[in-house]
C-alpha cells in the first residue's frame, strides 16, 4: 500500500512528485508529504487528508528543486496525523525517508536508538528506520573512500526484519537519492538528466517509459546522470532496463465522473484485448504464449491450486467451477494469506496458479514463493507487466485489461474470469473436450464484448433500482453453482464502496442460518440462470418473499420469472454457461456503484481501503 515517488535531476522535483502522488493516491490517501531541495537546504511539508491538501499548501519554490522524496500514506502503525505522515526526518536532521512496508523489529530499534540519544516524534515503524540510518551515518568515516550515506543505508537494512520499499535523502549529499526494496515494490525510472523512484510504474510514465524493476534486497544509488544497483550485502547488480508499453491516458478520467464508472464501461474493450490473438486458427481452442509448459507437461497435471486474495479469490472460485466442468481437472482454491502459513499436502503433479491484478499482493507473493520453495510449477495471471509475481512465476498470462485506478476492482475481475474460462477451454481441449464444444465456447467468448455493451445500456434502469435500495443497511447476495462466487463478489462490491453490510451465500445455504436475517429491511439480490437449478432458485426466492423480504433478481433472458414474484428484475443476454459469470457481474458492479453514489460515498477511494495490498 502507500505510494512513493522520488526524483533527482532537473529543477522540477516538487511538481513531478506531486503529479506522481496524484496518480498513486489509490494506494493510500490518509495523508501525504514531501521533502524537496528548494533553494537553501531541504524543506519538508506534510498534510493529513487527500493529496489536494498537500498541493494547496505548496509554495512555488517547493514545486522546483533538483531532488526530493514524497509519499501518500495508508496508515499501518499510528493513527492519521501529520506527525505520522511521511517523510520522516531523523532527530539529528541528517536523514529523511519515505517507507512502504512493515518493520517488524522496530520496537527493538527504538529502544536501542533512544539509548543513543535519538528521539521520536511519531508512532510509526518507519521513523525507527530513519533514525537507524542516521545512527550509522554518524558512525561512518567521512574520508571520501566510500559514500557514507550509501553505506549507512546498506548497514541499516541488514538489521531490518520485515518488508520495505524506501526512498532516502541526506542534506549532506544533495546530488544523491537512494532507494531499496524487500517485499514492497520499487521501480527506477530512467530519464535524460533525471531519474525517478516509485512504488508503481503509473507514477512515472508521464516522465519516462524506461524502467528498472528492483528485486528484493537490492539498493539503488541514483544521481541525475547515472545510477548503480547493488545488494544489501554489497554485491554489484547489472540493471535490466524495460520499456513500458502503457498509455498514460488510462490514468485520466476523461468524460467520466469516477474511475470506477470509467472502468465498468471499459469492460467491452478490456475483454476484447484479453482475447486478442489467443484463439486457434480453427476456432476450437485458446492458447497462451507465456505458460512455459508444453501440452505434454500440462497433460500430466493431476490437480490445480489457485492462490489469491479478495476479488481475485472470487475469480479463482469461478475458475474452479469452469476447469472442473470443462477440463475435468480437480481444483482447489486457497486464500493466499492462509496457504503460506500452513503445511498443505500437495501432490507432486500439482500446478499452482496465483492471481493478482497488481502482481504485488504481498500475501499472494508469499504463497507463490512458498509453492516454488517446495518445487511446484507456478503460473501467474496478472495485469501488470514487470510485477514481482509475474517475474517470479515460472510462466504466466497477462490480462491486457489496462490500468485500473478505482480501488474496487471491476474490469480486472471480469478479465480474470475470462482468462480462467479460456484456460479451462485450453486444458479441456488437451483432454476430452470435443472440437464442437470448443467451437461453441470460442464463439461465446467472442460475443462477450457486444453482450457487455448491451448490459451497460441498462445503466439508467439499474441506477433507478439502486436509488430505491440505497437506504438499507443490510443485503444478501444469493446464487447457485457458478453464481455463488458472483454473489460473493456482489456482496464485497457493495460493502467496500457503500459501507452496507452485505453477505454472499449459495442460495441453498440460506435455510441453514442466513434466512434468520430476512425481513423488510434486508433485501436480497438473487443471481438466477436457466438450467437444472432454475426451479430451485425460484423456490429460494419464494422463501424470501414469504418472510416479507424484498428481492432484486438478476437473470438471463431465457429465465421465465413469474410475474409479481420479485420486486425488481435486471436481465442479461442469453449466453453460454462459460460466460454467464462475466455477464452477471456487470449489473452488480453498476448496482453497487449507484448505491454508493446515492449514499454520498467516495467510490474511487473508499474508507480504510487501498488498491494494492503490499503490507501483511
Amino acid at each position: 500500500m502507500c505510494g512513493i515517488v522520488g526524483y533527482i535531476g532537473l529543477d522540477r522535483a516538487g511538481s513531478v512528485m506531486l503529479d506522481g502522488l496524484k496518480r498513486l493516491e489509490y494506494r493510500g490517501y490518509d495523508s501525504s508529504g514531501m521533502v524537496v531541495s528548494a533553494g537553501k537546504g531541504f524543506e519538508q511539508i506534510k498534510r493529513t487528508g487527500r493529496v489536494v491538501k498537500l498541493e494547496e499548501s505548496l509554495k512555488e519554490p517547493q514545486l522546483g528543486g533538483n531532488l526530493g522524496i514524497s509519499h501518500t500514506r495508508w496508515a499501518t502503525h499510528g493513527d492519521v496525523s501529520e506527525a505520522n505522515a511521511h517523510p520522516h526526518t531523523s532527530s539529528d536532521g541528517k536523514i529523511s525517508l519515505v517507507h512502504n512496508g512493515v518493520i517488524e523489529n522496530y520496537n527493538g530499534m527504538k529502544d536501542f536508538l533512544a539509548g543513543k540519544g535519538y528521539t521520536f516524534q511519531s508512532e510509526t515503524d518507519s521513523e525507527a528506520l530513519c533514525n537507524l540510518i542516521a545512527y550509522h551515518y554518524d558512525k561512518e568515516p567521512k574520508d571520501g573512500k566510500k559514500n557514507p550515506f550509501h553505506e549507512a543505508v546498506r548497514k541499516s537494512l541488514r538489521h531490518v526484519e520485515g518488508t520495505y520499499g524506501i526512498a532516502v535523502v541526506c542534506p549532506d549529499f544533495p546530488e544523491d537519492l537512494i532507494g531499496a526494496r524487500k517485499g514492497s515494490p520499487l521501480i527506477v525510472g530512467i530519464g535524460k538528466g533525471e531519474h525517478l523512484l516509485a512504488s508503481d510504474v503509473s507514477a512515472i510514465t508521464h516522465c519516462t517509459q524506461n524502467v528498472v524493476y528492483l528485486d528484493d534486497n537490492e539498493v539503488v544509488h541514483l544521481k541525475k546522470d547515472n545510477f548503480s544497483i547493488s545488494t544489501v550485502s554489497s554485491k554489484s547488480v547489472e540493471a535490466v532496463i524495460h520499456k513500458v508499453d502503457w498509455d498514460t491516458s488510462e490514468a485520466e478520467l476523461g468524460d467520466y465522473d469516477h474511475f470506477m464508472q470509467k472502468e465498468i464501461f471499459e469492460q467491452p474493450t478490456s475483454l476484447e484485448n484479453g482475447m486478442r490473438g489467443r484463439f486457434s486458427d480453427d476456432g476450437s481452442t485458446a492458447f497462451f504464449g507465456g505458460l512455459n509448459l508444453n501440452p505434454q507437461e500440462l497433460c500430466q497435471i493431476d490437480r490445480i491450486l489457485f492462490l489469491a486474495c479478495g476479488t481475485a479469490w472470487h475469480s479463482c472460485l469461478v475458475a474452479e467451477y469452469l476447469i472442473e466442468r470443462f477440463a475435468r481437472i480437480p481444483v482447489e482454491v486457497e486464500y493466499a494469506s492462509e496457504f503460506r502459513y500452513r503445511n498443505a499436502p500437495l501432490d507432486k503433479n500439482t500446478l499452482v496458479v496465483a492471481i493478482s491484478q497488481s502482481g504485488e499482493t504481498i500475501d499472494t507473493l508469499g504463497a507463490l514463493r512458498e509453492a516454488k520453495r517446495k518445487g511446484f510449477r507456478t503460473l501467474a495471471i496478472n495485469n501488470s507487466v514487470g510485477s514481482t509475481i509475474a517475474r517470479e512465476s515460472d510462466g504466466g498470462i497477462y490480462q491486457h485489461a489496462g490500468s485500473e485506478i478505482g480501488v474496487a476492482s471491476t474490469k480486472a475481475f471480469t478479465s480474470q474470469i475470462m482468462i480462467c474460462a479460456m484456460l479451462a477451454l485450453y486444458l479441456g481441449r488437451l483432454r476430452d473436450l470435443s472440437y464442437g464444444d470448443g467451437v461453441q465456447i470460442v464463439n461465446a467468448l467472442k460475443k462477450l464484448p457486444e453482450q457487455v455493451k448491451e448490459i451497460l445500456k441498462q445503466n439508467d434502469k439499474i441506477a433507478a433500482v439502486a436509488k430505491k435500495f440505497a437506504k438499507y443497511e443490510d443485503c444478501l447476495f444469493l446464487g447457485r453453482q457458478l453464481m455463488f462466487p458472483i454473489a460473493l463478489e456482489g456482496a464485497l462490491k457493495l460493502k467496500e464502496i457503500s459501507y452496507i453490510h452485505a453477505e454472499g451465500y449459495p442460495a441453498a445455504e440460506m435455510k441453514h442460518g442466513p434466512i434468520a436475517l430476512i425481513c423488510e429491511d434486508c433485501p436480497s439480490v438473487f443471481l438466477v440462470t436457466s438450467g437444472e437449478t432454475f426451479s430451485k432458485s425460484l423456490a429460494n426466492v419464494q422463501e424470501v418473499k414469504a418472510r416479507k423480504g424484498k428481492v432484486i433478481c438478476i437473470a438471463t433472458e431465457d429465465c421465465d420469472i413469474p410475474d409479481g414474484l420479485v420486486d425488481e428484475t435486471i436481465l442479461v443476454p442469453e449466453c453460454h454457461e462459460i460466460v454467464k459469470p462475466i455477464l452477471m457481474s456487470i449489473p452488480i458492479q453498476l448496482f453497487s456503484y449507484h448505491v454508493a453514489l446515492e449514499r454520498g460515498c467516495d467510490v474511487d477511494k473508499p474508507r480504510n481501503l487501498a488498491k494494492s495490498v503490499t503490507v501483511e
